[in-house]
């Protein structure tokens, strides 16, 4: 079978044809082609058109009412970035509820530290998280401390009442 029996083979050659004669014409008037594409607009939202991973997520985020919990995750994912790193080393965010942020101290004596500081807490979560959504830092010192191990121990004792540190 030749060329000029197949009917694809005719049509792409013709396609080169007039594709080389159209750009002979645009020289002949001096508008040669581009060389660089054309930047397309940005991507609208109709019909399903693809769009942006961060817009998307915005979008979700906005639909399922998950802003606020999204945002509090984040704060609690850069604690140390923004209690610094003396205080995040001792304490960890536990749970925001009804505007109350508990935070889980490894020792009475940080959990203290982190009682003086609560305004400053306050106000600093507000700050990343929008005005008035943290209204109360609530502390939880240490759980259940270690029991110590060996034979001299009181009856009925539960261990040291502190961490001692």
């Amino acid at each position: 079978m030749s060329a000029d029996d197949n009917p694809a083979a005719r049509g792409a050659a013709m396609a080169r044809e007039k594709l080389a004669q159209a750009k002979a014409d645009a020289a002949k008037r001096g508008q040669l082609p581009r060389r660089a594409p054309r930047r397309k607009a940005a991507p609208s939202r109709e019909g399903g058109d693809p769009q942006l991973f961060g817009r998307a997520i915005a979008d979700l985020l906005a639909d399922r009412g998950w802003e606020r919990s999204a945002a509090v995750g984040g704060v609690f994912g850069r604690w140390i970035d923004i209690v610094g790193p003396d205080l995040a080393a001792h304490t960890k965010p536990e749970s925001f509820e009804d505007g109350e942020v508990l935070i889980a101290a490894d020792s009475t004596a940080w959990a203290t530290q982190v009682r003086l500081l609560a305004r400053t807490l306050v106000r600093r979560l507000n700050e990343e998280l929008g005005d008035g959504t943290v209204t109360k830092v609530k502390v939880r010192g240490p759980q259940n401390a270690p029991r110590p191990s060996g034979g001299l121990r009181v009856t009925g004792s539960r261990g040291p009442g502190d961490t001692y540190g």
